[in-house]
């Protein structure tokens, strides 16, 4: 007998065990022992720095942490500004162009200066630890902007419109859209707006979005995407779709932010030949 939904929903039980944030693994001692290195250098400067990233190549995701950044987020950075994630060669073969990137985006030697003369207390070290709430909070800020972008066009030229709703396409069906204009029942012009600095599976879901967009929409509507964000590096073969949907014609527009302008004006068009616009 099948049970109701109350009762499945009580069963419920949460998989994922607590880890202990005091507990001493082999990454909290390999960052501790690269730390202690680090804090033993006599003079925080870009050469010694680079030296040090040299003689320790895989210590180098320790440096980004003294930045503020995650793994993940120095291995994007990487990418976007020397086209690879290795740290390790990167480290051997082109240190003092890492350290000197690091320093002039992110203040390395800066800060890595003042946090060795500093004494943390309690407090510092549970603010530390809350540091995943912030990063959670700037990639939601990241694709937010996307979406404010393309809602500041359609205010511009005075277009009726609704935000992150769904639209009414082919044979019943409808799809998921960041921008309508002018509202669902009666969709002339959808756009996603998809903006992410992180990577992750959340990026495959948003390509599936576009791909749905694609499928759903009528003859007579307007579909454009405005992709941007540095975690698209990570995840090519994704864009690549998204891509593949603009040449083949199956959405009309594919944009970056650096292209807010010729998405204006297409949209512009767009609602020109749709008599919402004079």
């Amino acid at each position: 007998m099948m049970p109701t939904f109350e009762a499945y929903l009580a069963s419920l039980s949460g998989l994922s065990e607590h880890a202990d944030p005091t507990m001493v693994t082999a990454a909290s001692e390999e960052i501790r022992e690269a730390a202690t290195s680090l804090a033993a250098i006599p003079e925080v400067a870009a050469g010694p720095l680079a030296e040090w990233a040299q003689e320790h190549p895989s210590w180098v995701p320790v440096l980004g942490l003294a930045v503020g950044l995650s793994q993940e987020r120095l291995k994007n950075q990487l990418r976007h500004h020397f086209g690879t994630s290795g740290w390790v060669s990167l480290a051997r073969e082109r240190a003092h162009e890492l350290i000197t990137m690091l320093d002039e985006e992110y203040r390395l030697v800066q800060l890595i200066q003042e946090q060795r003369e500093r004494i943390y207390t309690f407090g510092d070290i549970l603010i530390a630890r809350a540091g995943t709430r912030a990063t959670a909070t700037r990639a939601g800020a990241a694709g937010r902007r996307v979406e404010d972008e393309i809602e500041a066009v359609a205010v511009r030229l005075e277009l009726p419109h609704q935000l992150r709703t769904r639209f009414n396409g082919r044979d019943g069906r409808s799809a998921a859209c960041d921008l309508v204009v002018p509202h669902s029942d009666a969709a002339a012009i959808v756009v996603a707006a998809k903006g992410f600095d992180s990577t992750g599976s959340k990026l495959t879901d948003a390509v599936r979005e576009v791909e749905e967009m694609a499928e759903v929409r009528l003859p007579h509507q307007y579909v454009l995407a405005v992709v941007d964000g540095i975690g698209w590096k990570n995840r090519q073969a994704d864009l690549r779709r998204i891509f593949q949907l603009r040449r083949r014609q199956r959405i009309d527009g594919l944009y970056t932010l650096a292209m807010l302008s010729e998405f204006e004006s297409d949209i512009r068009q767009a609602a020109k030949l749709r008599g919402l616009v004079t």
